[in-house]
């Protein structure tokens, strides 16, 4: 539930840092597009007076660039809390190609707003070349970021994130039963051994039917105690072990 929680909160920061970026990227189209915005008829006196503050107290617009870093930095903090989906191919071509356009058509697109026509074609120019190059940004990021948290080039069942070290060594004594197996790895097969060091304590061989319990484990068990000297008595289905 903790687990569950965290990345409820983990996914509202995460929320919270995009719209931030998306904020940046709509304030920078109402500052340097602001004689097109006002010819259509859209002037909001508030939010005019709140930019102007924070140009003059922080100087945030003396620079086209200044709000196009703010937004970018806040979309690869957003993009840092995104988790892998299995059924996606992504591969470092995709990725360099969605973030050099992207980068390309976000920052290097303040010429349009000088080109010699009227100020609402190259506004509308500026912000469609600006909301292109945001979203393949917004793209390479979620990509870039799946691919370093989970590897998914071609593990698209998320094998080699649900794999573990198992014990490899065999631990023997008079009593113990030993089991081969066999467990994937590191991206290879590995052999090692389940060491039942104490079969007295009880042993539970749990599985459903035809699932290999009495080829795999209890024939295992009978065969190994009978090698060691034990008397059995056997009975029953399932098979029951008793010393």
């Amino acid at each position: 539930m903790q687990n569950e929680d965290d990345l409820r909160g983990l996914a509202k920061v995460m929320d919270f840092m995009r719209a931030l970026s998306i904020l940046f990227v709509v304030i920078n189209i109402y500052w340097f597009c602001y004689g097109a915005i006002h010819d259509l008829g859209f002037n909001i006196g508030v939010v005019d007076k709140i930019l102007m503050n924070f140009n003059r107290t922080a100087g945030l617009f003396t620079s086209i660039l200044w709000t196009k870093l703010f937004a970018v930095v806040f979309l690869a903090l957003s993009c840092l809390g995104t988790r892998g989906v299995k059924d996606e191919k992504i591969t470092w071509p995709k990725i360099i190609a969605s973030l050099t356009a992207g980068f390309i058509l976000f920052f290097f697109n303040w010429w349009l707003l000088a080109l010699p026509f009227p100020s609402e074609a190259n506004a509308g120019l500026y912000v469609f070349t600006m909301t292109a190059g945001y979203i393949l940004l917004l793209m390479g990021g979620v990509w870039l970021s799946r691919l370093l948290k989970n590897n998914m080039f071609d593990d698209v069942f998320n094998t080699e994130n649900e794999s573990f070290q198992q014990e490899t060594r065999l631990i023997t004594n008079e009593y113990s039963v030993n089991l081969p197996t066999r467990f994937y790895y590191k991206k290879k097969w590995n052999n090692g051994w389940a060491n039942v060091v104490n079969p007295a304590r009880g042993c539970v061989c749990i599985g459903s039917p035809g699932s290999g319990k009495s080829y795999a484990v209890i024939n295992q068990f009978i065969k190994q105690q009978i090698e060691k000297g034990f008397t059995m008595y056997i009975y029953g289905a399932p098979v029951k072990v008793v010393y």
